[in-house]
């Protein structure tokens, strides 16, 4: 079976819930709520199903893909904010009382725990319920109060989707009151989507139906700058300074993303960018970004608080480090940026040469291509 995927930014107001029902440890980063800039709010209820595993597939390679397409999104000269939620739903050894789901991550604005996440999600069989989890993700995020934000549900299935005690037309009527989206993501020919209700609940939510194949191999090109790319990214790594009970945390996961990455050079590449953008904003854990955004000040951190590198020296001397490590870090993300932008030439003239066979979406695609259009319409500009 396959389960649906709902994509989702902001924060949740309930403690995530484990598979047993113990609370699960929150993700290192939260959103502020207080922050000014527009926010792009993306829940994603994935079905974890037992025949869902390409689905899964395809998000966890194409997650920077996606990620990337928001790098420019702001409102007039104000860049956007970009939060993600992750459900999944439709698997048996979820507590049948909540539905055979649970909330995997909260809003957050950090990209390695949605990574890391999405990389440990298993699949098996149980029943998919997507009126249940459409509402779950309504009433638990916590979604931006402007009706001037994008807030964008997306979840994805092969079932018919009436199935479960929340009828779906409800779940949509409550999300449609908060200014959500819910678009859905069939998994499967668009006849069998319109016949099990899936075209019909995003009409009702004003959303998109979207049809992809979830079985389909995303296509991975391979250019002259992955493997640079790939390099400068572990070299971007070298630049970080955890500090606090999560810093070590944070290197570690950041380190076994780049792992999860490297399969695939395209994907590798994809990530690389991704950690030379505006976007990965590691200030829970990394002295540089918690330097520049002010979550952390330097002169109030304990010595034990403080990275190995740091312990022992003045406020000033700490300073002249974090400076140091943030211009080596420009340098390298310069060179990113500089890369990116021949690949993208090199990606763009072989597609002149050997256009693309035509198939059926996978979910990257089908997420960049309904998200330009949604944007649009909050008047946020993505390029």
């Amino acid at each position: 079976m396959f389960k649906p995927f709902v994509l989702g930014l902001g924060l949740f107001a309930l403690p995530p819930v484990a598979l047993a029902g113990t609370p699960v440890k929150p993700p290192p980063a939260v959103v502020d709520q207080a922050t000014s800039a527009p926010r792009v709010q993306i829940a994603l209820l994935l079905d974890t199903s037992g025949s869902m595993d390409g689905l899964i597939d395809q998000a966890r390679r194409q997650m920077w893909t996606v990620v990337n397409t928001f790098q420019k999104a702001r409102r007039g000269e104000q860049l956007a904010r970009l939060e993600i939620a992750l459900y999944e739903y439709g698997k048996s050894d979820l507590a049948a009382e909540a539905g055979y789901m649970r909330q995997v991550l909260p809003f957050t604005t950090d990209l390695d725990s949605v990574s890391e996440k999405l990389f440990a999600l298993r699949t098996n069989g149980g029943d998919e319920y997507c009126g249940q989890v459409i509402q779950k993700a309504t009433t638990q995020l916590a979604w931006s109060k402007s009706r001037e934000d994008l807030k964008l549900i997306y979840i994805a299935g092969n079932e018919p989707f009436n199935q479960g005690p929340v009828p779906f037309a409800t779940a949509i009527a409550n999300a449609k009151e908060h200014g959500i989206i819910v678009n859905t993501v069939h998994c499967g020919g668009a006849e069998v989507g319109a016949r099990d209700g899936w075209t019909a609940a995003a009409a009702l939510a004003q959303g998109q139906a979207l049809n992809i194949d979830q079985n389909r191999a995303v296509a991975q090109a391979t250019t002259p700058q992955d493997a640079e790319l790939a390099r400068l990214s572990g070299e971007l790594n070298q630049t970080y300074l955890g500090y606090g009970s999560g810093g070590r945390e944070g290197k570690a996961r950041q380190v076994a993303q780049d792992s999860n990455a490297a399969p695939s050079p395209s994907v590798a590449a994809s990530r690389a960018v991704s950690k030379a953008s505006r976007l990965y904003d590691n200030s829970s854990w990394d002295l540089v970004d918690g330097s520049k955004s002010g979550a952390v000040k330097l002169d109030t951190l304990k010595d034990e608080e403080l990275p190995s590198e740091l312990q022992g020296k003045s406020v000033e001397e700490r300073k002249a480090v974090v400076a140091a490590k943030a211009k080596e870090r420009e340098a390298i993300q310069e060179r990113i940026v500089k890369l990116k932008g021949e690949r993208e030439k090199y990606l763009s003239e072989q597609q002149a040469v050997r256009p693309a066979s035509a198939g059926p979406d996978t979910l990257d695609t089908a997420i960049i291509q309904s998200v330009r259009k949604q944007a649009a319409g909050q008047k946020l500009t993505l390029e």
